[in-house]
């Protein structure tokens, strides 16, 4: 019994000493093994098993196991080759707890070429685990040429930014690459508007282009600089292009000689005059609607061409019986074309005196052209000489043709005139014609009328709406007592006011003559703030109305800015801001009158921000400067308008001081 508890009391000892040994691995015994978890280069994982392509050329490798390694065994093991065998030079660093390794050439990998990466059997976890080796197969992207930099006389010129103000003369581009390029093929690929001389010159291992512009390029102009998408590097990449566009400063320089502020008054009036004279339509002495329009002239820009006539006489570009003759033919035309209940429509056929419809529904008469025509016979009218029989009897013609319109026709039983009406579309247009804009002569002419009067409240009631269009806030510094914020495009200020005199004109709303300067002074100020950062705005560079644009024609204003500046603008405004008008018409004329000035006087409109100046002249645009500067030099307009007895009776119904 005692020999079996011995020996059952060994057997316990040998089998706790057993259990209590059986974690601690002998010397010999297999440490375990590493893995990978993730391979990737930038956001692109590699596969083991087939080639990845499309590799970016300049992106971090990291290799990512399932423990820490052993750091001393990384730098033989893990290794980037060309497809030559060549060693890629890298960096090594560790990241998570030195389980990831990162891998970062010393110089960007070449495009479009063959890569492995090898991790060997020889790398070795932190606890000697060890790892069965793997080679990832990989390939670049294929390259493309780009423009890692480019400026323009030492300022950044990479799209968005456009650049201005550069000067005319030894403008240097210089562009830096990505890639090298090919000395005896590059010039081809450059190329800047208006083909001035460049000079070539190629530095930093022919990366960098250097480009001088060695001729004068043109002032107050727009330049496009392009890059061809021919241009390949001298390793062969393709490029995608390059294009911007820069503006340069104005050339100061006068244009033309420097004459008196009289004498260039004079010379703009004389210029402009052509227009009416020497450019009318020949068969009936009316003002074509614009330069090119043909058979197409205007009804109200031939009133407007009728005052202009006054001021040719005055001024003496042409004969008193040479305007009496022209006068004689227009009223012949006048008295005969097509008219509707006394009104004529907005376009007639010089030639045949028949309709030319302004629009589809658009084919009849037009009030407010109607008004702008009677606005200039009433002054032409109170011009002529009665005592010379002639005269007299053009006198008499006008009267007759004046109390044909049949103002209370378009009032339609109400007191709100309508700005259509057509034989086959009747009202269809339903335009009314209320305030604040171009409109307030046809209320004038339309309570003055002797004989189709409309109700002496038409004016407060329609046009002012019965004070509806009362403003009364302050921009730039400007009250508008009525009208529009910021007043809407400037022809507001001129069409009505090329005959009715507002010096003095006052009512219960309004005193026009505030209203017309302030509304010209905050279009100018808008102007010289600039908030949409145009080209050329400035304090001698202003005026926005309606005229052509680069796109077609618009009203423009501080509400509608195109970046379009049209010269009438502010030389029409010349008894509104005589100082502030005259610097502009120096401007336009001395610093852009290369550009801005021809046959007809001043073109229509300019857009230096797209590169776009008009060749065209507008009857109604043109008109203005001629008789505002000259109602500014010597109230001509103004006091013969203003001398007829029909007026002065209006405006005292209509509640005015003036």
């Amino acid at each position: 019994m005692k020999k079996i508890l011995i020996i059952l009391s060994l057997a316990i000892a040998l089998l706790s000493t057993t259990g209590c040994n059986k974690d601690k691995p002998d010397e010999g015994n297999d440490p375990g093994i590493i893995q990978i978890l993730k391979a990737k280069s930038g956001t692109v994982n590699l596969s083991a098993s087939e080639k990845t392509s499309g590799l970016d050329i300049n992106q971090d490798f990291l290799i990512t196991f399932n423990s820490s390694l052993d750091t001393n065994t990384v730098r033989i093991n893990v290794v980037i080759r060309a497809d030559d065998n060549s060693l890629v030079n890298c960096q090594y660093s560790y990241e998570d707890d030195l389980r990831t390794i990162v891998l970062s050439p010393l110089a960007d990998l070449d495009f479009s070429s063959d890569y492995s990466l090898a991790i060997s059997a020889n790398i070795k976890g932190k606890n000697k685990e060890t790892f069965s080796g793997i080679t990832y197969l990989f390939a670049t992207r294929t390259g493309i040429l780009k423009v890692d930099t480019i400026t323009l006389n030492g300022a950044n010129f990479k799209p968005p930014v456009t650049l201005k103000d550069i000067a005319i003369k030894n403008a240097t581009i210089v562009i830096d690459f990505s890639q090298a390029l090919n000395p005896s093929t590059f010039q081809a690929a450059f190329s800047l508007s208006g083909s001035p001389t460049l000079n070539y010159a190629l530095s930093n291992e022919n990366r960098r282009v250097t480009i001088t512009i060695q001729s004068e390029l043109s002032g107050y102009s727009r330049y496009s600089f392009l890059i061809s998408s021919g241009l390949v590097s001298a390793n062969g990449l393709a490029f995608e292009g390059f294009s911007n566009a820069f503006y340069t400063t104005v050339d100061e320089t006068p244009k033309f000689p420097l004459i008196t502020d009289e004498e260039l008054l004079t010379l703009v009036q004389e210029q402009t005059f052509k227009f009416y004279w020497d450019y009318a339509h020949p068969s009936c002495g009316m003002s074509r609607e614009r330069f090119g329009s043909g058979d197409i002239v205007t009804i109200g820009g031939s009133g407007f061409g009728i005052m202009a006539l006054m001021v040719g006489v005055e001024r003496g570009f042409v004969t008193r019986s040479e305007v009496m003759t022209r006068m004689a033919k227009i009223l012949t035309f006048l008295e005969t074309c097509d008219r509707f209940h006394g009104a004529w429509p907005h376009w007639i056929n010089g030639s045949t005196g028949k309709v030319i419809p302004f629009g589809s529904n658009d084919n009849g008469a037009d009030l407010v052209e109607t008004a702008f025509l009677v606005q200039g016979l009433l002054a032409f009218r109170e011009y002529l000489n009665t005592g010379d029989p002639s005269e007299q009897s053009l006198a008499n013609r006008i009267t007759t043709l004046w109390e044909g319109v049949e103002w209370d026709w378009f009032a339609r039983g109400g007191t709100t005139l309508y700005w259509h009406w057509s034989p086959d579309k009747a009202w269809v247009m339903n335009m009314q014609i209320r305030g604040v804009n171009e409109t307030l002569i046809c209320y004038v002419l339309g309570i003055a009328s002797p004989t189709h009067p409309i109700p002496d409240n038409s004016y407060k009631a329609g046009y002012m709406q019965n004070g509806g269009v009362v403003n009364g806030k302050t921009f730039y510094g400007y009250k508008l007592p009525i009208g529009y914020d910021y007043g809407g495009p400037l022809f507001f200020a001129h069409y009505s006011f090329l005959g009715l005199d507002p010096r003095n004109l006052q009512d219960q709303y309004v005193n026009y003559w505030e209203q017309l300067t302030n509304h010209t002074l905050v279009n100018r100020a808008y102007c010289i703030a600039n908030p949409k950062n145009y080209l050329g705005y400035g304090v001698n560079c202003w005026g926005l109305t309606a005229s052509d644009n680069q796109s077609g024609y618009n009203a423009h204003s501080p509400t509608n800015d195109l970046g379009v500046i049209t010269p009438t603008a502010a030389l029409s405004s010349f008894p509104y801001t005589p100082t502030e008008s005259m610097a502009a018409l120096k401007y336009f004329y001395y610093t852009l009158g290369d550009k801005l000035w021809g046959a007809y006087g001043f073109y229509d409109a300019f857009n230096p921000t797209v590169g776009w100046w008009a060749k065209s002249y507008i009857s109604i645009d043109q008109g203005p400067i001629i008789v505002m500067i000259e109602n500014h030099r010597t109230q001509l307009v103004w006091e013969e308008f203003m001398s007829n007895p029909e007026i002065g009776t209006a405006l005292t119904k209509m509640g005015f001081t003036y």
